[in-house]
């Protein structure tokens, strides 16, 4: 599990480095960025993986989440995959749009022509990347955790609820919470997986959480905006809360007035989010 490191900075008792290394399901190369908090070289720490959203890449929530310090203090490894395979042979949407394509992976393992050759994010965040976090890092693979942003909040809730064995703690700020009924789902589920509405469910929390044969040990967490732009037309947390009320599933959906989509909302709630997966993961 061979990784290249692009950069490494100090940041408050540890580091912040951006790596590179070879993907196997994405075929191409794939980048992330880590930060390790200084007592990693003492003892194992949990892992919270943060999967950002539409134009994204491994670097913003490293530059815009204002993580680091409480992470530093919880004793929380971080980790930012990109949010998508790249390079000069990785197809893009044709028509240049910013919710498909590079920066816009959606956290599924495409199957339709010519997405699945590079587009197996689900793979990758689960499997391949988990194998050199843990193989590079002084990570504790039985203490993780999963949260995101947007279409990677949408991750957060789905692989998290997918994988129980992986995540203990799940929660999101302003997730993509049912993708098969809002267009940017529409269209990337369409593209990468086609027209089975069946092959949709299998991607979109609000379906999945009516589904699970085993209930969330832990409570998830969502923060939502009230001012946020896309609440109406793309995020529908109701339809996810009620999913989750009608199954018995916990969830604490926050409703904050004022805040919109970005990262302004998403740095005030970070400490609340970074304290809630501690409680749970420490």
């Amino acid at each position: 599990m061979t990784i290249e490191t692009i950069g490494k900075h100090a940041c408050f008792d540890g580091s912040v480095g951006f790596y590179r290394h070879h993907s196997d399901v994405n075929d191409c190369d794939m980048q992330f960025s880590v930060f390790v908090p200084g007592d990693a070289a003492e003892k194992p720490l949990p892992v919270l993986t943060y999967l950002a959203g539409l134009t994204c890449t491994e670097e913003t929530f490293m530059s815009k989440g204002g993580a680091q310090r409480v992470a530093a203090e919880l004793g929380i490894i971080l980790v930012a995959p990109d949010t998508s395979p790249r390079g000069d042979a990785v197809p893009d949407d044709a028509e240049g749009g910013y919710d498909f394509g590079l920066g816009a992976g959606f956290y599924v393992n495409a199957t339709e022509a010519p997405w699945s050759q590079h587009y197996q994010m689900y793979d990758y965040i689960t499997k391949e990347l988990q194998d050199v976090v843990f193989a590079n890092f002084a990570g504790d693979r039985s203490r993780q955790g999963i949260t995101g942003h947007s279409m990677g909040g949408h991750g957060a809730l789905t692989l998290g609820l997918k994988n129980p064995d992986i995540y203990q703690s799940i929660s999101a700020f302003a997730p993509i919470c049912s993708p098969s009924n809002c267009p940017w789902g529409q269209k990337a589920l369409g593209n990468y997986i086609g027209l089975d509405p069946l092959a949709w469910a299998q991607h979109d929390a609000t379906r999945i959480v009516t589904e699970l044969s085993e209930k969330p040990v832990n409570k998830i967490l969502i923060d939502q905006g009230m001012a946020d732009q896309f609440l109406d037309g793309e995020l529908h947390p109701h339809l996810f809360a009620a999913a989750c009320s009608e199954n018995d599933v916990d969830l604490e959906l926050r409703r904050h007035e004022g805040f919109d989509h970005g990262y302004y909302f998403i740095s005030t709630f970070m400490e609340d989010h970074l304290r809630f997966h501690a409680s749970i993961l420490s």
